[in-house]
């Protein structure tokens, strides 16, 4: 069912399984979830979608851009229900360029392109403490709240938010700061 929370069984290396107890049926054959943080530590793009069959189709800094690369793929007329072989048969050289193309423009990318040294398990994540943190260093730096925003939108844990998130965490961040 569309929506629906499930338990997701990704491949990785390979073939190994790895389940991931909170996926979403995004579409029929499709599914959006979050990496568990022991698994591409490095990775920023902390949102995978993914086939039923486990493996990954494409990764996003954010949940939503997630959900809109799902949109695409729906849109391509591809047969998401099919098993791998099948669907691997049927994409091939022009179509895999075009839809990588278009999967870009929802800022879905090819998955392990991403890459920031470190643990970046946290990216979209973020607490009290996080907050406090970046009002003392935006205060520090005499940061409005323009400068506020660029610097959240390059770093861990900002740049993995939604919109909504961003918005509201920049805005406690401003006001903590006295950011204007």
């Amino acid at each position: 069912m569309i929506g629906e929370v499930t338990e997701y069984s990704m491949v990785v290396h390979g073939e190994q399984r790895y389940t991931v107890p909170n996926a979403i049926q995004a579409a029929p054959g499709l599914v959006v979830f979050r990496m568990p943080n022991d698994q591409s530590i490095n990775c920023p793009a902390r949102w995978r979608i993914g086939h039923h069959g486990g493996l990954a189709i494409a990764e996003a800094m954010c949940r939503e851009n997630a959900f809109k690369g799902v949109k695409i793929l729906v849109e391509s007329g591809i047969d998401w229900t099919q098993d791998t072989e099948a669907i691997q048969a049927a994409v091939t050289g022009d179509a895999v360029g075009d839809l990588t193309a278009k999967l870009s423009w929802a800022w879905c990318e090819s998955p392990g392109s991403s890459y920031m040294p470190g643990d970046v398990t946290r990216n979209g994540l973020y607490t009290d403490a996080d907050i406090e943190e970046a009002a003392r260093e935006a205060a520090k730096e005499g940061f409005n709240a323009l400068d506020v925003s660029i610097a959240m939108s390059h770093t861990v844990p900002w740049m993995g938010l939604d919109t909504e998130d961003f918005n509201e965490a920049h805005d406690r961040i401003c006001r903590a700061a006295g950011a204007e």
